[in-house]
């Protein structure tokens, strides 16, 4: 089993240490360190050691980025003609880095291409120059200052703009800019154990989260194709397009009908009945609307309307009260179909009910389900109004 390969870019001399120590690290928890010091990368003989460099990240899963002191050797033109620039302009918030693409150093390409492949790093910057990028932060905008200005965490003075625009580039990412400080090797491991190991944790929840949502898709699927064998089977074609519209327009209506409890259906197939008789049949003969109630209550009963029947029990609905009126909307239309396609209707939309209904029925009295005294005033004096 090929292990994960990690690409480490940063200057060799400086931080020659942590490299060694970090490469102990990756082979003890079974991943592949891929470094040019150890002779990782295949260098192409037809080809500039920084291009070679350059093509072995893509091969890579990750690449962990060490920021030191030095600023490193150059890139030649022929590894930044490796890199896809203009891709890469709208990455970050800070784009100097690119503008003189001649002052990119090898490790400043090699994150380069890591982005433009969409390879996941994670960016170490040494303690001491970090502290020195901010100071440089605060004072840039003054060139006379800043000219002066001596950073005793780099090595080379004249290289410092060009590291510290470069972290502002990491740093400014619009995704994947996560900044880690280190003062010793400890430090990046610890880092590194708990970012992977949550990282692991988010995906394998994903992956439960995926698989669960497939199979709800598998079961719409399904359902979608039960809903369409019932309508060929159920209807004649002079009708098919009325009770095919009919079946998706009433779904809400039936499933409804379905969750207040409505036992004849024949009675539904064959009335003219409005609306308001419907939920008398029901048994229901009030409609409370509780987005109407002050904020506190409402977050309280969760429920955004109210369906009392006459023994004081009801029916919890998720939805405004306005849900309500377009369903009476859509009755209306409903009862002007032709006997034939209401009885089409109504088989195959009952047919297709899966058992899950947006209404909840509670069989206890409306005041034993309220909490507290205020809330019981506030519904009473809903009611009476």
């Amino acid at each position: 089993m090929a292990g994960l390969k990690v690409f480490i870019s940063s200057t060799c001399y400086d931080l020659g240490i942590v490299r060694s120590q970090l490469r102990a690290f990756l082979n003890v928890t079974g991943y592949e360190p891929v470094m040019s010091d150890y002779n990782d990368i295949l260098y192409d003989p037809r080809e500039h050691t920084h291009t070679s460099c350059i093509n072995e990240v893509a091969n890579c899963d990750m690449l962990i980025l060490l920021i030191g002191s030095r600023f490193g050797g150059k890139g030649v033109p022929e590894a930044i003609n490796k890199i896809d620039i203009d891709s890469l302009m709208n990455e970050s918030k800070s784009i100097e880095s690119l503008i003189k693409l001649e002052n990119l150093s090898i490790t400043q390409l090699e994150v380069l291409k890591a982005i433009e492949q969409s390879i996941p790093i994670y960016t170490f910057i040494d303690q001491k120059v970090y502290h020195d990028h901010e100071f440089y932060e605060k004072n840039k905008s003054n060139k006379d200052i800043i000219s002066r200005i001596h950073f005793p965490s780099i090595e080379k003075q004249e290289t410092a703009e060009y590291i510290f625009n470069f972290i502002n580039f990491v740093r400014l990412r619009t995704k994947g800019n996560n900044i880690f400080q280190f003062n010793k090797i400890q430090d990046v491991e610890e880092i590194l154990k708990k970012q992977w190991s949550s990282y692991f944790q988010r995906l394998l929840n994903e992956q439960r989260y995926l698989e669960k949502e497939a199979r709800q898709y598998e079961s719409l699927s399904q359902q979608f194709e039960d809903l369409k064998a019932a309508i060929l089977t159920t209807i004649g074609t002079s009708n098919e397009k009325e009770v095919a519209r009919g079946v998706v327009r009433f779904r809400k209506l039936v499933d409804f009908l379905v969750g207040i409890q409505v036992s004849d259906f024949s009675y539904i197939k064959q009335t003219k009945d409005n609306w308001d008789m419907i939920l008398i049949v029901a048994g229901i003969n009030k409609v409370l609307d509780l987005s109407k109630l002050n904020n506190d209550t409402h977050r309280i009963l969760r429920a955004r309307t109210i369906l009392l029947k006459e023994d004081e029990t009801f029916y919890e609905v998720r939805f405004h009260s306005d849900f309500i009126y377009d369903l009476s909307l859509d009755w209306d239309s409903f009862i002007k179909l032709s006997t034939e396609n209401r009885n089409t209707i109504i088989d195959t939309l009952l047919e297709m009910y899966n058992g899950s209904t947006f209404v909840k029925y509670h069989n206890i009295q409306i005041e034993q389900w309220l909490n507290t005294d205020h809330d019981k005033l506030i519904i009473k004096d809903f009611r009476a109004g």
